[in-house]
């Protein structure tokens, strides 16, 4: 088992956890936000309109996570899509968009943003052979808490990306990992929830789960990151997940005691 995790308070800055922060571990979906990222860039740097409908193509298909393939609508626009990602980790969105902008350009905006060893390797794939990337993307846990914290004060690029971004994680559906010990409605917290607001993207593949955000009460504001990584021959989910939110109470009651 390998694990990473990082949390910052985002106000002054300090490391509050550093549990193997710099080791690159596989982080699955959570990759997606890199290119959130820069669909957002481009949306305010007047080269992408929100509204342009991007149509789907046998090529983009794929299955696992996401609405959009159970959807009769054969084209959504670029905002439409970036909120499919956020919401549901959308994998056929994710490689429409992806077949937009291209993964140079993501790794391009990974790079501005201070990011070295986390990637957005590939387009999503049912099935990945050895001529693939081996996983869709890596990271570590202090690059991603460091991005998130970035996130949180509106300085990913700039306040307005930064609030774009921020507006699609809104929307996420996945409180199955960190999250899931703050108690949150995982489908209505686009606002303050039990007074905290949390904005977070989740990973999991086989042998993977990944949870990485910021929660904000009061005047505190909390970026995490954790990753867990394992062989995916065993089944390691249920005490992986029980450690995640264990983590998640104890950022809780820190918010809870600021």
């Amino acid at each position: 088992m390998a694990w990473g995790a990082c949390v910052i308070e985002v106000e002054d800055g300090e490391v509050l956890l550093d549990l193997d922060a710099d080791a690159v571990l596989p982080t699955a979906s959570v990759g997606k936000v890199l290119l959130l990222v820069e669909v957002a860039r481009r949306v305010h740097a007047g080269e992408l309109d929100p509204a342009e409908p991007l149509p789907r193509t046998p090529a983009d298909a794929v299955g696992d996570s996401g609405l959009w393939q159970h959807l009769r609508v054969p084209a959504l626009p670029v905002a439409d899509l970036a909120v499919l990602v956020a919401a549901v980790s959308d994998n056929l969105a994710t490689n429409v968009l992806l077949r937009r902008v291209g993964l140079d350009a993501v790794a391009a905006t990974a790079r501005s943003v201070g990011l070295r060893a986390t990637a957005l390797h590939d387009v999503v794939r049912d099935v990945r052979t050895p001529a693939d990337p081996p996983a869709l993307s890596s990271g570590s846990a202090a690059e991603l808490a460091g991005l998130f914290a970035r996130l949180a004060a509106g300085a990913a690029i700039s306040a307005e990306v930064s609030a774009t971004v921020n507006g699609w994680l809104a929307t996420g559906t996945d409180l199955s990992m960190v999250a899931g010990a703050l108690g949150l409605d995982p489908l209505a917290h686009v606002a303050a929830d039990r007074s905290v607001v949390l904005r977070n993207k989740t990973g999991t593949d086989p042998g993977v789960r990944a949870d990485v955000g910021w929660l904000r009460a009061g005047g505190t504001t909390l970026a995490y990151a954790v990753l867990a990584a394992w062989p995916p021959d065993r089944d390691e989910r249920d005490p992986v997940l029980a450690a995640m939110r264990a983590l998640g109470a104890q950022l809780r009651d820190r918010l809870r005691a600021a």
